[in-house]
């Protein structure tokens, strides 16, 4: 009974990994499933426990085949490393919590040695924005989002997108190797059943990304999509991860204390990821996502 078991369980996990693109949306539930999508290989130690168990070979092997799948869909992502090499800028972007008190502390080591840093879930006034304003000389904050940076900002402007209120923001960066165009964006929550508000915005942004005809953009921000979530599709293409392309492992952000997921992102064209990787962010429940780039 037990090797039946592992048999039937294998084959549904094998099929969830590699056809979970192919599965309906179910209202929401399937894309917040996808934002875990790695930890469904934490099955296939369990399924050949059960296997070895029930001394069964054929359940043996069938516990084997979703671990192979998430091999070939997640292994090169374990096993790579950050191409390293010179960089014209460094960036980060972290939701410092609406209700942390040491966002002011956060802000202050995620910020240390970067040129740009985008902020969420900001408080008017509170002590992330006072602490980042003691940091960088140029600012441009839209209600609860914001940018800081080392370098001028030529341009700046209020973006909606989508939720009826300016959550986003956009502003031409002007730095020593050329001009940026970099985007702010808190986009809305994802829940089981509930994610067509996020789809909409996700949505809005692929709209603002695909008309600005900018030779340099920087998408910056908590984008509540998951970097195997099928909604990131919209996004990659047109513009590249810089956790995909030069960090080291998944890069989680969510749950600060123990992360399973990566809403925050730094997506970017016309430039070229050296590093990216993750940075603690003092009582908010987000880690900081940060990148090199090399313009």
């Amino acid at each position: 009974m037990l090797s039946r078991v592992v048999v039937v369980v294998s084959v549904l996990v094998a099929v969830v990994l590699a056809g979970h693109q192919l599965v309906p949306a179910l209202g929401g539930v399937t894309p917040v499933m996808e934002s875990v999508l790695p930890w469904v290989g934490v099955s296939v130690p369990v399924l050949l426990i059960g296997a070895a168990i029930a001394r069964s070979r054929a359940a043996t092997i069938a516990a084997l085949v979703p671990g192979l799948v998430w091999a070939v869909m997640f292994g090169s992502t374990m096993l790579q490393s950050s191409p390293g090499g010179p960089s014209d800028l460094k960036v980060a972007t972290v939701n410092v919590g609406v209700t942390n008190n040491a966002s002011g502390e956060a802000v202050r080591k995620i910020a240390e040695g970067i040129d740009l840093v985008a902020a969420q879930e900001l408080t008017p006034g509170g002590p992330a924005a006072i602490q980042l304003n003691k940091m960088f000389r140029f600012s441009y904050p839209v209600s609860t989002v914001g940018l800081w940076s080392r370098y001028p900002i030529l341009d700046s402007r209020k973006v909606d997108v989508g939720l009826g209120w300016p959550r986003a923001l956009r502003a031409v960066v002007s730095t020593p190797k050329g001009k940026v165009t970099v985007y702010v964006m808190h986009l809305a929550s994802a829940r089981p059943g509930m994610t067509y508000l996020r789809d909409k915005t996700l949505a809005a942004a692929r709209k603002l990304v695909d008309g600005d005809d900018s030779r340099r953009i920087l998408l910056l921000g908590d984008l509540n999509t998951a970097t195997t979530d099928r909604g990131m599709s919209g996004l990659t293409p047109p513009l590249l991860d810089a956790q995909r392309e030069a960090g080291d492992g998944f890069g989680f952000t969510w749950p600060a204390t123990f992360p399973i997921t990566r809403p925050d992102h730094i997506l970017y064209k016309g430039m070229t990821a050296t590093q990216a990787g993750v940075a603690p962010a003092t009582g908010s429940d987000h880690r900081a996502a940060v990148a090199s780039l090399k313009l």
